[in-house]
């Protein structure tokens, strides 16, 4: 076995372009594998977070605003967003039946200007109604949030006092989220009474955008939780019916355009992987092949002298492994230096929610790609190996072959 090994060693460095190729196929191999199955993990894991984190049954929200993708683009892509319903509107949204509980949400937009620390969605809630954000905030905060305080996304950036600054508004960021994956990382959440602070001193200083806006009177969404006996497509029906200029979805609808998507992308790269393998795979086939039939009469040598069949089956099978373990080992080390500090600009492209797997998944999908790609090229070589062990030494030396 020691044998085989030294002079395995020794025919890749004699052929350095050669092993430097076959090296750089499995490299290909496994950082295919490896890439792949990370982007698909964390597609799957962002659509959880966003089906998990909205926790409610129906979405009722301003006409234009679900028409115009207004509300989306704020939970999936993060682009702040501000729009309302009159108070007419909601309390007809109350009155119908089916509802088992309301919790409204209202959605403020901080300025890039000297005022605001950053430009960014303001979501603000009731703490005695809500049912949807106050759940995810007691991950990071348990105490009461009093008026000033934030809670803000696991993206945003925080400076070491922790204070942030909203329309000359100044306020205390408690707590960081958990990241999700989506949008709602570069959001900001906060009380009611915060929200009416930050639209008066917006007021104060002279932005018009607000000269209308007042939570008080208005709400931008309202979370419904539907009561028992009623279906989710049932209250939603009813409320697009008797309630105009507001649009009423079913939260697992809003997901099935993110699921397709989902589908879409994950099913693409599933097609891409499967390609580079069969062609990897085919490759490295006819290379190993090429070689041992160039290397023909060096096996008849070996075999003249006193090698057994068994120990050329073994020299080959020692080459193939080497350059399959150098090279996966190379291509999940460049798979992870592209995927890993890139999740968010991969995110951003998309446009789809997406949460990296914590790091034991990721050590599994890096030892699997690895054990599937070595033993990829093992099989490679496997047939070749078989052939050269059965060649006729006397036959390959006499005739030249």
């Amino acid at each position: 076995m020691k044998f085989a090994s030294t002079l395995a060693t020794k025919n890749m460095r004699r052929r350095p372009v050669r092993t430097a190729a076959m090296i750089l196929l499995a490299a290909f191999l496994a950082f295919s594998v490896f890439a792949g199955s990370l982007i698909v993990a964390s597609l799957r894991n962002g659509l959880k977070s966003y089906e998990d984190r909205l926790g409610a049954d129906v979405v009722v929200v301003p006409y234009e605003a679900r028409t115009h993708g207004q509300f989306e683009s704020i939970l999936l892509q993060g682009i702040p967003g501000m729009f309302s319903m009159s108070t007419k509107d909601y309390q007809k949204v109350l009155g119908r039946e089916g509802i088992g509980a309301a919790a409204p949400q209202f959605f403020l937009t901080s300025a890039s200007a000297s005022c605001c620390s950053v430009s960014v969605q303001i979501i603000g809630f009731d703490p005695e109604l809500d049912f949807t954000v106050q759940p995810w905030i007691r991950e990071s905060y348990e105490d009461k949030l009093e008026t000033g305080d934030v809670i803000v996304g696991a993206d945003l950036n925080l400076p070491t006092d922790r204070e942030v600054q909203f329309f000359n508004t100044r306020c205390k960021a408690v707590a960081q989220m958990e990241k999700t994956g989506t949008g709602l990382d570069t959001a900001v959440y906060c009380t009611m009474d915060t929200i009416e602070l930050i639209i008066r001193n917006a007021q104060k200083l002279g932005f018009k955008a607000f000269d209308n806006v007042n939570p008080a009177t208005a709400v931008s969404a309202v979370m419904i939780k539907v009561a028992d006996g009623y279906a989710p497509e049932q209250v939603a029906g009813d409320i697009n019916i008797h309630v105009k200029h507001v649009q009423a979805g079913q939260a697992a609808n809003m997901f099935s355009g993110i699921a397709d998507g989902l589908s879409s992308v994950s099913g693409i790269i599933r097609i891409l992987i499967i390609m580079i393998w069969i062609l990897a795979i085919a490759v490295l086939a006819v290379t190993f092949a090429m070689i041992s039939h160039e290397r023909a009469k060096e096996f008849a040598v070996l075999r003249v002298i006193g090698a057994s069949r068994n120990m050329l089956s073994r020299l080959l099978l020692t080459e193939s492994v080497a350059i399959s373990a150098i090279g996966s080992v190379c291509g999940v080390a460049a798979a992870a230096l592209v995927i890993l500090p890139f999740s968010s600009l991969i995110s951003t492209k998309l446009r789809l929610p997406y949460l990296m797997p914590g790091a034991g998944t990721i050590v599994l999908f890096a030892a699997g790609s690895l054990l599937v790609s070595i033993l990829a090229g093992s099989l490679t070589a496997a047939f070749s190996a078989y052939r050269v062990s059965r060649q006729d030494a006397a036959f390959t030396l006499r005739e030249g072959v």
